[in-house]
């Protein structure tokens, strides 16, 4: 039982509030809290070959995109504690016998907690905890650490296991960097509640590739271990919803309208959006040093362009349907068969900061995209099950690295791929790719080569330019066009593509061209008369805007007074 955390008990019981309460001290003043960063381009599109499946997969992105994703990221500032009388359990903290909300295994705690109390109010019960917090620790600010680093003060860190490289890397591995700067020389300990036989040497190999100052003094072992006092990694997101409000002043003008709308950053039910939508700077401080790492050295043995599959590869059969064919497309391009597990950490590290396309089945290996470079596409290939439960995991990594992260829902390899899989009872249901799904990735990896595939179906050109144009491949979206002459001519939704291409590329007369056609072969849409008044201005063509505005006036006198009235500049022009 020593290894036992009582989430059954209340939340002022079970939490710590270091504001107020003893049990944690800041070891650094931090140098900031929270800042907006410039966000990874994330795209995903359906491509199942049901169309139930695809109505249910564009009805998620639809939301996802709409409620859960911030106008840009947000980098929350990870920093070293001290923890007194400090126990480890499970895969969380405790100080004073209270658990630290501290990154993950605070959220896991929180979690912990909701299932113990599903039979009560438990998030108005959480809602009223926090509120109290916040009121109480109004004014106040974290204790600072007044003490020296003693040679027998350790660095601690709870692992959710050691056999999950995603956990293991971005929450485990990334807290090492804490250390940077300090005068450290105790032991680093990473505490784990998984059996022996489930520990991988992954773990060990990266702390000594990433970490060689630390030569002989890391250490794996098991929970429960108690310490008078340890030096561990809190994340100050973990705290926001007992912190002063003043802590996180300003932060909900960069969230979305329907986080906004839910209660803001404290709700703590939005927990799980503000961690996709940042960055602990532990992880942006540990793909510095990987990208450090890997300097000076000769990693030209690698490929730019490769397909990520398993060790098993030639030994049982795929657990992806499709897998077969699409590899065997991709090497026509020059593509090859690359297994992350049988590559050094370096490798792995430089392998994504060279490549240009990376092409995977949905798991844990997406965690290499947080080494990957800014102009690199690292293409997922998932389920309507991945999108629900885990694609918002992967976000923080495409942030960090300012990738192009680009998921194609396909469908479940299951008997009857139109029912969704229950997660308790199935787990992660494998991905099945038709014929017509390997065909269409095809389509569009070659598309980013810079080749022109000769597509039959006017649908199929607008779904694969428009997928092309939102992952800021705007030129070859154009080309694609061209390569099929007179395919956008009366076809509004084609000319609006190429009009967004145009505008990516900073083209606005090519863009007023395109809108010009788009409105010719759809008169009866207001919206593209509006966009061509904003496009005209930017061209400073006057004539246009007036003629647009005539039309707009004729023909939606009601959309005419509102964007008149709302917009003042335009009476001037008029």
């Amino acid at each position: 039982m020593r290894n036992k955390i009582d989430h059954a008990l209340p939340a002022d019981a079970l939490f710590l509030n270091p504001w107020t309460e003893e049990g944690v001290k800041l070891l650094l003043e931090p140098e900031f809290v929270w800042r907006p960063i410039p966000s990874g381009r994330i795209e995903g599109f359906p491509l199942s070959a049901h169309n139930e499946i695809n109505t249910k997969i564009k009805k998620v992105l639809t939301t996802t995109r709409r409620t859960r994703v911030f106008p840009k990221a947000i980098e929350y500032n990870s920093l070293p504690i001290v923890v007194d009388q400090a126990a480890f359990r499970r895969s969380q903290v405790l100080g004073h016998g209270k658990v630290v909300l501290a990154g993950a295994s605070g959220q896991r705690a929180l979690n912990q907690h909701r299932i113990e109390h599903s039979e009560t109010d438990v998030e108005g019960d959480l809602n009223a905890y926090f509120a109290a917090c916040r009121a109480e620790n109004a004014g106040r600010e974290l204790p600072l650490f007044g003490g020296f680093l003693e040679r027998d003060l350790h660095f601690a860190v709870p692992c959710r296991n050691t056999f999950n490289y995603f956990h293991f890397i971005t929450e485990a591995l990334s807290q090492l960097t804490l250390l940077d700067g300090l005068d450290f020389k105790g032991n680093i300990y990473f505490h784990y509640p998984n059996s022996e036989d489930k520990h991988r040497g992954f773990t060990n190999e990266f702390v000594d590739a990433l970490f060689p100052e630390f030569a002989g003094r890391v250490i794996f072992e098991r929970v429960p271990k108690d310490y008078d006092r340890v030096v561990t990694g809190f994340d100050l997101l973990g705290a926001i919803e007992q912190a002063p409000d003043a802590m996180f002043a300003g932060l909900d003008r960069h969230l979305s309208k329907d986080a906004m709308e839910k209660g803001g950053a404290t709700n703590p039910l939005l927990k799980p959006v503000l961690a996709m939508n940042g960055v602990p700077s532990a992880v942006l401080a540990l793909r510095e040093r990987a990208l450090k790492a890997i300097e000076g050295q000769d990693f030209s043995h690698l490929p730019r362009r490769f397909y990520v599959g398993r060790t098993n590869y030639h030994s049982r059969p795929r657990s992806m349907a499709g897998e077969d064919m699409l590899f065997e497309h991709l090497q026509m391009f020059d593509f090859e068969y690359v297994m992350f597990e049988t590559l050094t950490p370096l490798e792995q590290i430089a392998i994504m900061a060279q490549a240009e396309i990376v092409v995977s089945c949905h798991g844990a290996g997406f965690t290499n995209m947080l080494f990957a470079n800014p102009d690199a596409y690292v293409i997922e290939l998932g389920t309507l099950q991945t999108l629900q439960s885990r694609w918002g995991d992967f976000w923080p990594l495409a942030h960090a690295s300012q990738c192009k992260y680009i998921s194609f829902f396909c469908d479940f390899k299951a008997q009857n791929p139109t029912l969704e899989p229950d997660f308790d009872i199935d787990g992660i249901v494998p991905v099945a790719m038709s014929d017509a799904a390997v065909a269409h990735i095809m389509a569009f990896v070659v598309s980013l080569l810079g080749h022109c595939p000769t597509l039959q179906s006017t649908q199929l050109i607008t779904d694969l330019t428009r997928q092309l144009v939102a992952v800021d491949a705007a030129e070859q979206a154009i080309e694609l066009m061209n390569a099929h002459p007179g395919i956008a001519q009366g076809n509004m939704d084609l000319c609006l593509i190429l009009a967004d291409a145009h505008k990516k590329l900073d083209d606005p007369k090519s863009e007023l061209l395109a809108l010009d056609q788009a409105y010719k072969a759809n008169p009866k849409r207001w919206q593209t008369l509006v966009r061509i008044i904003w496009c005209a201005n930017r061209c400073e063509r006057p004539q246009v805007i007036r003629w647009a505005l005539s039309r707009l006036a004729r023909d939606f006198p009601q959309r005419h007074d509102a964007f008149v009235g709302n917009h003042e500049w335009v009476r001037f022009v008029a």
